[in-house]
């Protein structure tokens, strides 16, 4: 076989690949649904700290909190009508703190909010990306609030989806494994390309 000929398969073999390469990150990118930050609302508890009984009293807090706002936005549609009842009825959870709190003998200060700039990391629900970013959400400091905190997606509800270990997972661990399965690939890539060579001129 010519030179030029060689020269011609290899070019023909890296466009191919560079098309599957593209073809897959587009497919890829039409089954995941980046959500906007405009378009949710979302849950962050600090725990006071990582001990057992304050991890405990967050997950408490958690379960009475994701329960009474669903009840009040499982049926509205729209961000604005959500988050103005989550704002008019912000003192009902500060309730269920206090209650929880008094109910477990524990004298903790502790703060509830509605804030407009809350930070979450990258998460991943099924198919659906929220994105790091700053977000609408209400936001829970328990104590000190240097625990291990708990976030999730108030609106649309999606908070079950974590409690109940399903579906959700953080994007960030999948990304982290990005890089292994590139150098993996590029590695096959080089053997392919060798191994062609070695045969025709070895």
């Amino acid at each position: 076989m010519k030179p030029r000929a060689i020269i011609y398969l290899l070019i023909s073999l890296f466009v191919g690949l560079m098309s599957w390469e593209a073809q897959n990150a587009q497919a890829e990118g039409q089954f995941h649904q980046e959500v906007s930050a405009e378009d949710a609302i979302r849950l962050r508890i600090l725990a006071n700290s990582d001990s057992i009984g304050d991890q405990a009293l967050k997950r408490e807090i958690r379960d009475q909190v994701n329960a009474e706002i669903t009840k009040w936005v499982g049926d509205v549609e729209s961000f604005d009508e959500a988050a103005s009842t989550i704002q008019a009825n912000i003192k009902e959870l500060e309730v269920i703190v206090a209650e929880e709190l008094q109910n477990r003998g524990i004298s903790q200060s502790y703060t509830v909010e509605f804030n407009t700039d809350v930070s979450f990391p990258t998460k991943l629900y099924g198919n659906i990306v929220y994105p790091a970013g700053l977000y609408n959400a209400v936001l829970i400091t328990l104590g000190e609030g240097q625990g291990e905190n708990w976030w999730c997606v108030l609106f649309p509800p999606l908070c079950f989806l974590d409690m109940d270990n399903a579906e959700a997972k953080e994007l960030e661990q999948e990304q982290e494994q990005e890089p292994v399965e590139e150098v993996e690939t590029s590695f096959f890539i080089v053997e392919m390309f060798e191994s062609l060579w070695d045969r025709l001129f070895g």
